[in-house]
């Protein structure tokens, strides 16, 4: 018995009821695109989105510089602060103005969108709840840097060394602290890592110069002409606090007798007032005919060292 495969085409009803809905689709898409309401709506919104920004911008742009110009003339006013806690309450200032503007805008572009901002502020104190026990080492961040900065631990401009990095603050922040190195690099800290900070920009350094002189020559006379010398720089050197006065004789080395000579600068002037000591120094004793030692090598000849070991030989016998 042969049994006949069953009829897979469908029917003239079925295709067009299917050419029918595709042909609604179409045309409701072509109607969704050539919408011209639609089109100017989207527009409007884009508009809108676009002015929000560019109002935000020049509103931080225009907060930051009254900042920067109310910290100018409280400056001159009778009450002064410190310039390193100006600054360093300058750049928190301006940077809370920047999260602020920049967050209301962000809400601004979402009421754009037809977005409920009221239930997102609504629900984010719960979310921020969540966000909390989550994000525990971000609040230690801003708990430190707040009290970094109540307490004047360091402030921008200072020179610092934390941990192995050590450099100028570039900025304090309420989460992070950025110092920059001599050498260029920028090292950024959060600030709950930061546990130990040594501060070279608060109180004055001193400059310690070590003077080597030959043991050839006269200790004392040595050490009355490195007096004269510090009696005559006073006034020189503006970063010079305290007259330089020598300590005495420091250390007896191989081949020479160390001088040490010290003198109080301002803040993290030390190493340019060291090297202007050491060049003005070596000057004055080359006029004055003291020598500064320098490497010294003896050789004797075969026959020579012969001779010596023989005479030494002969005087033990004696």
């Amino acid at each position: 018995m042969k049994y006949a495969a069953p009829d897979t085409n469908e029917t003239p009803i079925e295709e067009a009821v299917d050419i029918g809905a595709m042909a609604e689709a179409w045309n409701s898409i072509v109607a969704y695109l050539t919408d011209e309401a639609r089109w100017i709506e989207m527009g409007i919104i884009m508009l809108r989105i676009i002015l929000i920004i560019v109002v935000a911008g020049i509103v931080v742009r225009i907060v930051k510089k009254l900042i920067e110009n109310v910290f100018k003339v409280r400056a001159r006013g009778p009450v002064q602060v410190s310039a390193r806690r100006e600054n360093t309450l300058l750049k928190l200032l301006q940077n809370v103005v920047s999260y602020v503007v920049y967050f209301v805008a962000i809400l601004a572009v979402l009421s754009a969108f037809e977005i409920d901002v009221r239930g997102l502020i609504a629900g984010a104190g719960v979310v921020g709840l969540a966000i909390g026990f989550g994000a525990q080492n971000l609040v230690r961040d801003v708990i430190t840097g707040f009290f970094i900065i109540f307490e004047d631990q360091f402030s921008v401009g200072d020179y610092v060394r934390i941990g192995q990095a050590e450099g100028h603050v570039e900025e304090i922040g309420l989460r992070t602290t950025k110092i920059k190195s001599w050498t260029g690099e920028l090292h950024i800290f959060p600030n709950g890592n930061i546990t130990e900070v040594t501060n070279y920009s608060i109180h004055n350094s001193v400059a310690v110069v070590d003077i080597s002189i030959a043991y050839e020559e006269d200790v004392s006379a040595a050490e009355q002409a490195i007096r004269e010398f510090c009696d005559g720089l006073e006034g020189k050197y503006p970063e010079i606090v305290m007259k330089p006065e020598l300590l005495g004789v420091q250390t007896l080395g191989a081949s020479e007798v160390v001088m040490r000579v010290i003198a109080e600068t301002q803040p993290m002037k030390h190493w340019y007032i060291g090297r202007e000591l050491k060049r003005e120094i070596k000057h004055y004793l080359d006029e004055r005919g003291i020598e500064i030692p320098f490497p010294r090598m003896v050789m004797y000849s075969r026959e020579e060292a012969g001779k010596l070991q023989t005479d030494m030989q002969a005087k033990v016998k004696k």
